[in-house]
């Protein structure tokens, strides 16, 4: 009789864990992920955007790069869940400004021209060719000082910063709306980053 019982249970465990290895193993099969389209791209391909002007130059004293950029690789682009990429210009006497990245670093690759970059405490001249690395949370700010645009093309290790850019911007072809301070702030909230205008603004 204990015997029978004993069995009864074996029997009943191995079932039990028969039908957990299948019901563990029917997701995987059943379950279907969004994998990333691959991209062959031409220069001029990809999401074209505009960045939108500050409604008040003298309240928002935030200078842009540029008044376009390119995003090209994203979840939105292609599905990608790793990496972001796009391209910009910036004409001579432009500048990115101070800000810093919360959740992702990045890199810039200089194509064209020549910058004066500082990230964190190093800072030094970069020409065509020339690569920079940001860590998350550390500061960049990149000025243009040569005589011809510098062609960048900047790529993070994650997804977000692109929130910001995709809000502070319209699809090339559509009107511009003026951008406000406290929506330049939800935008850059929205992106996972801080910009050293802003918060200064903010005090």
């Amino acid at each position: 009789m204990e015997r029978r019982m004993v069995l009864s249970l074996c029997g009943a465990v191995a079932a039990l864990a028969l039908a957990s290895v299948v019901t563990v193993g029917q997701p995987k099969t059943v379950r279907t992920e969004k994998t990333a389209k691959p991209l062959i791209l031409e220069k001029k391909e990809g999401e074209l955007r505009v960045r939108r002007v500050p409604a008040d130059s003298t309240s928002v004293p935030m200078s842009m790069p540029s008044s376009e950029f390119m995003l090209k690789v994203s979840p939105i682009n292609n599905g990608s869940k790793y990496l972001v990429l796009g391209t910009e210009e910036i004409a001579p006497g432009g500048r990115i400004r101070k800000h810093k990245h919360l959740s992702q670093d990045e890199i810039l690759l200089i194509q064209t021209g020549t910058a004066r970059v500082r990230v964190g405490d190093l800072e030094r001249e970069v020409h065509a060719g020339g690569l920079v690395f940001l860590p998350r949370n550390m500061t960049i700010e990149l000025e243009n000082i040569g005589s011809e645009p510098i062609a960048l093309v900047f790529i993070f290790s994650a997804p977000g910063f692109e929130d910001y850019m995709r809000c502070v911007s319209v699809p090339a072809g559509q009107q511009r709306t003026p951008i406000t301070r406290e929506e330049l702030r939800r935008c850059a909230h929205a992106g996972h980053v801080i910009y050293a205008e802003l918060e200064q603004q903010n005090k």
